[in-house]
């Protein structure tokens, strides 16, 4: 076997282990299964045979073929959009939908993800070139390790603190401890929800947090992570049992309602602290420097 099919071999097979490693189906059941990790396992092949290709092309100077790479990310930008186009669609029929921010960073990873698989065939390719197939697959392994990294991102539990909040009527008017939510007319509704509801406070830890969790898109995620995993007390045509969120202006602390189909505040709580935090939802005011500045004066 020559060296360069070597290469190909291990920088492939380590380019697709990684896109194995980095795809999983949990409890939103996304991507679906079986049909929808087949696209993305072979995309993931093609992107780690793009990567291996790519060293054997440079050492011999046939530079023409690198340009592949720059066709490869216009296709996987397609797969962003096929993603976000596809989710968008079947969001309409969610009885609590993900929203559009939840949407645009879900396509977002799955671009991502496809470079990182790029990255790994690259460097287990380039490392069998130096140091035969064991120091491909060791760095292989070691580019696995860097790409978990990228895997993973903040939660709500990082920026902010989750107490049980006392979910009560003043009249018509449904609060989340001293936080106003909505006006609710009709008895039998009230009495669903006091029967059904929840309450949730977030209590953000900096000014970073409480502009990150007035975000919109945040908060609906945070809703479709609770009730994905308790269930919604509502069908449609109910507008009264739609989980909300508010925001007390004077302190930024963020109140949810919602009624899921089991009433568990420790569940609820740990759901909420391992929700993620939205990469396009992150505001730092902190660090702007019209910020320092005023503060330091």
């Amino acid at each position: 076997m020559s060296l360069y099919t070597e290469m190909i071999l291990v920088g492939t097979l380590l380019g697709t282990l990684a896109r194995l490693y980095m795809l999983r189906t949990d409890y939103r059941q996304y991507p679906t299964y079986p049909h929808g990790r087949v696209i993305h396992i072979a995309l993931g092949v093609i992107a780690s045979g793009l990567g291996a290709v790519a060293v054997p092309s440079l050492f011999e100077k046939n530079y023409t073929a690198v340009t592949f790479l720059a066709l490869a990310a216009q296709q996987f930008r397609d797969v962003r959009n096929m993603e976000r186009q596809m989710l968008s669609n079947v969001d309409q029929n969610e009885l609590v939908p993900r929203g559009i921010t939840y949407i645009e960073g879900i396509a977002m990873v799955f671009e991502g993800r496809n470079y990182l698989v790029i990255f790994t065939a690259f460097v287990s390719s380039l490392a069998t070139y130096f140091s035969g197939w064991p120091g491909g697959i060791m760095a292989g392994a070691a580019a696995i390790g860097i790409c978990n990294r990228f895997m993973s991102g903040n939660v709500v539990g990082d920026i902010a603190y989750i107490q049980e909040g006392d979910l009560h009527f003043d009249g018509p008017n449904l609060y989340v401890d001293d936080i106003h939510i909505m006006n609710i007319g009709l008895q039998d509704s009230k009495n669903e929800i006091l029967a059904h509801g929840m309450g949730l406070v977030l209590i953000p830890k900096n000014v970073n947090s409480k502009t990150t969790l007035a975000h919109l898109g945040q908060r609906q995620a945070i809703i479709h992570e609770l009730s994905t995993i308790l269930g919604v007390y509502r069908d449609s045509g109910t507008p009264s049992f739609v989980p909300l969120s508010k925001r007390d202006l004077a302190s930024g602390r963020l109140a949810f309602f919602f009624l899921p189909m089991e009433k568990d505040f420790e569940t609820a709580k740990q759901i909420v602290v391992r929700s993620p935090v939205l990469e396009n939802s992150i505001r730092k005011p902190l660090k702007s420097k019209a910020l320092k500045k005023t503060k330091g004066t």
